[in-house]
């Protein structure tokens, strides 16, 4: 072996040394070489940095969670998960691929963080998304028209597209009223429906929905329907007895639907 790859070889277990050490100081010994008072900043610096952007990204987990059982859980995710993308943003992502692999320290008592983080990475995930939300145009063109007698027939046979930054999510917990005061430990028989989505304030909201307007949504995605159409093949695939009552009882929904800027015009 040349010099050169002896040099080579030290320098990388050297690196490798201190990478382990920064992920695990209480197995893996520092590098003899480098004084401890200096590895100390490293490993404050690393761990502190990972922990705090966590609490920031999943404040609702960090709430339920004992200071113990928080740190066993950020120091596993440190530890244990080899992160894909060099990005600080995408930390809250990673920590949620970590969580979802199985391995993680999660406390019993707890079923349902799988499903809250997710809920709270969607937020941080359309907070920081690049999407731009269509021309508010459907506002304009119908609202100057609500007190005519043609309202209603313009916005049934208005084609409708669904906002790149409304998320359409079904969860077995009720996650958007999980807390302190509320920690279900069973699933509640009928799954929670939600829509999540930035609005033009540049704020998060959500929307508590259920199947049948989930699937009205589904219906809209990519523009190729009005609403009378979606409407109507909702009623059809319900069987309902009275279809235009239902195209009737669901234009309320979508009139709310397009006044929280989930529903845009094509």
């Amino acid at each position: 072996m040349t010099n050169d790859k002896v040099v080579e070889t030290s320098f990388q277990a050297g690196q490798f040394a201190f990478a382990s050490h920064l992920r695990d100081p209480t197995v893996n010994p520092a590098p003899i070489d480098i004084e401890d008072r200096r590895m100390a900043i490293y490993r404050d610096l690393i761990y502190n940095n990972i922990e705090s952007f966590l609490s920031g990204g999943f404040p609702v987990l960090r709430s339920l969670m004992n200071d113990e059982n928080w740190h066993q859980l950020v120091r596993g995710f440190v530890r244990d998960h080899r992160c894909q993308t060099p990005y600080f943003l995408e930390i809250s992502q990673e920590f949620l691929l970590y969580l979802r692999e199985g391995n993680a320290n999660i406390p019993v008592d707890l079923p349902f963080i799988l499903e809250l983080a997710h809920y709270e990475w969607v937020e941080l995930a359309l907070d920081v998304s690049p999407e731009v939300l269509p021309e508010e145009r459907l506002s304009k063109e119908l609202k100057e028209g609500r007190c005519r007698s043609n309202y209603s027939e313009s916005l049934l046979e208005t084609r409708l597209q669904i906002s790149p930054l409304a998320w359409r999510l079904n969860y077995n917990y009720p996650v958007h009223k999980i807390g302190l005061d509320y920690q279900p430990t069973e699933a509640p028989e009928q799954p929670s429906s939600l829509v999540v989505y930035r609005s033009p304030d540049e704020k998060i909201h959500f929307f508590e929905s259920n199947a049948v307007t989930m699937r009205l949504l589904q219906l809209l995605e990519g523009g190729q329907r009005n609403a009378r159409e979606a409407l109507g093949k909702v009623a059809l695939e319900l069987e309902h007895p009275e279809p235009e009552t239902l195209v009737s009882m669901g234009e309320s929904i979508i009139q709310q639907l397009v006044d929280l800027s989930i529903l845009y015009k094509v």
